[in-house]
């Protein structure tokens, strides 16, 4: 019976295509739309684990940009779900644009009905294994564990997971842009266990804590008697990293010099060592990292575009800690229970008022800054229970005193989600209300009851 089955909405305009995708699937329950209007609708009333997607839809349909709009849309209101594009237009560019979006995969036209079919039963197949783990964590009150190592139950995080995941198996570069605290290490390393190099080294480098005169002997390496000091031959970081990934954490802050150097490098793949004359080929993959902005860094003259642009292959932003509403309080109790067993044995969890304060906290500093704060606090707690206090937060948001009042909580929360929406609508009401799934004069009545600016 229909109702049985998976739903499957198809995003496609073309009404020859349509009729022939409509058939192809006897398995699923086919939804079938041609507008961005519609297929954001059906999102909301079917949620469909898969989508195929066509990226020329009106008014756009001999281009891209309402499919990606489109895609868009359903990475804001649904992040698990599986997106598969489907496009005619610049297939190397679209793909990696959709991956870096959030797609799930990306096939070019014309369509292969059975091609097709089986990349949507291999998405299926992994939205329910997806499913199961988050039931699974949920019970167990762990969060999800994405690529291995990395804890969240956040959507905006799980999205940057799925992403890695994806491009892990190809060779492009990877640029990872966060604040300085957000785990850009942790997931570098996720690119690297994902990918077919994961029994090769995994070298990285922190380009900013390395003197400008040392940087490039760390890199490149250098012979034996090539300066004062070079009293052997020594391989640099990119020959360590030969059949592995080399991670360039803080890259903006290479010299231009030395910018040159890796350059070239990324264009011929091999090196010279300082002091050198032979060449040296080096397989690796290279992931890189930074807090700044790389943009505006061109347009002063102190990062290269074209080194940019062999680095970007596929960017990937993070998001901040006050970005992923719940991560906070489970990685709180993550790094509590770490801590505990290696330092306070007597420690056992966290009191309601420190739970509140965490929630209600901005976290400047991110993950690292939070890590820092459980240390320290069940280093020096004196009960049982690590309170508000012990991490140093009580009395620093008005917010945490109520902890137990539901109205407070439900208004905490709403504020949030709120001020998270509006942030990544960039203030634009229409959009907000959509990710918020409430109409715009409800969520003027919620901008003026809590006070919140737009």
């Amino acid at each position: 019976m229909a109702e049985d089955k998976t739903k499957l909405l198809i995003v496609e305009d073309d009404e020859g295509l349509q009729a022939q995708l409509k058939w192809a699937y006897d398995d699923f329950e086919v939804v079938i739309v041609g507008n961005r209007k519609d297929a954001i609708a059906a999102l909301r009333a079917e949620e469909p684990p898969v989508v195929t997607l066509d990226l020329g839809l009106p008014p756009d349909p001999d281009g891209t940009t309402e499919g990606f709009a489109v895609l868009d849309e359903i990475m804001a209101i649904k992040p698990d779900t599986k997106v598969i594009v489907a496009s005619g237009h610049g297939a190397r560019e679209s793909a990696l644009n959709a991956i870096e979006r959030g797609a799930y995969d990306f096939y070019q036209k014309p369509v292969d009905i059975e091609k097709l079919g089986l990349i949507v039963r291999r998405a299926l197949n992994l939205h329910e294994i997806e499913e199961e783990n988050r039931r699974l964590a949920a019970k167990a009150g762990d969060g999800n564990v994405v690529l291995g190592n990395l804890i969240t139950a956040a959507p905006e995080m799980v999205r940057v997971a799925r992403t890695i995941e994806r491009v892990a198996n190809t060779n492009v570069s990877v640029m990872l842009l966060g604040a300085s605290g957000t785990g850009k290490e942790l997931l570098a390393q996720g690119v690297h266990n994902a990918s077919g190099r994961k029994d090769g080294a995994f070298v990285a480098i922190n380009c900013a804590a390395i003197p400008e005169n040392l940087l490039e002997s760390e890199l490149f390496g250098h012979e034996k008697g090539a300066f004062t000091g070079a009293v052997k031959t020594t391989e640099g970081k990119i020959e360590q990293a030969d059949g592995g990934t080399l991670f360039l954490d803080e890259v903006g802050d290479i010299p231009l010099p030395l910018q040159v150097k890796l350059l070239r490098f990324l264009q011929e793949r091999t090196i010279e060592r300082i002091g050198g004359r032979k060449s040296i080929a080096v397989d690796t993959r290279i992931v890189c990292a930074t807090h700044q902005n790389l943009e505006a860094m061109i347009e002063d003259g102190r990062f290269r575009e074209d080194l940019f642009y062999r680095l970007a292959e596929v960017v990937i932003k993070i998001p901040s800690l006050a970005e992923r509403p719940g991560d906070a309080t489970l990685l709180a109790k993550v790094f509590l229970k770490r801590f505990a067993e290696e330092m306070n044995p007597s420690v056992t969890g966290l009191a309601p008022d420190a739970l509140a304060a965490i929630d209600a906290w901005g976290w400047p500093g991110n993950v690292r800054e939070l890590e820092n704060r459980v240390k320290r606090a069940v280093i020096m707690a004196d009960s049982k229970l690590v309170g508000a206090q012990d991490l140093d937060l009580d009395g620093e948001d008005g917010e945490a005193s109520d902890a137990l009042n539901l109205k407070s909580a439900r208004e905490r929360s709403d504020r949030k989600m709120i001020r998270h929406a509006l942030a990544r609508s960039e203030g634009n009401i229409s959009s907000t209300a959509k990710m918020l799934g409430i109409s715009r004069p409800t969520l003027y009545d919620l901008l003026k009851q809590y006070d919140l600016q737009h």
